[in-house]
């Protein structure tokens, strides 16, 4: 049975740190490149960062590069997002995504809240 766990989220204050992780099993991780989405009320679920399935590419969405750190540890199955300088346009409910071709897989989303 295919599993994506997101944690990590929660309440911050503006300036604050929070790292998400996603503990993937049933299938083979290693193989997969991953990516985290975010989606606010009202808006559409977007593309944050993704990384590669050995980790040699890596992409952000403008808004939070600098700010935020995508890395995978294959052994561990587990992708991860550091997320710094924290804003309160980055509150979203953040989902941890996993493609390989056809597969795509999604976890069940954490949500983080960036207020004061």
């Amino acid at each position: 049975q295919v599993q994506l766990v997101e944690s990590g989220g929660g309440l911050v204050q503006p300036g604050g740190s929070l790292r998400l992780s996603c503990a993937a099993s049933g299938f083979r991780f290693s193989r997969y490149a991953m990516s985290w989405h975010r989606q606010a009320p009202g808006k559409e679920r977007e593309l944050v960062a993704s990384i590669s399935s050995t980790g040699g590419s890596i992409n952000y969405v403008d808004s939070v590069k600098g700010r935020f750190t995508i890395s995978r540890a294959n052994v561990k199955n587990t992708v991860y997002l550091q997320m710094n300088s924290l804003k309160p346009e980055d509150t979203a409910v953040y989902y941890c995504n996993a493609r390989w071709g056809v597969d795509v897989y999604w976890g069940q989303g954490t949500q983080v809240t960036v207020s004061s």
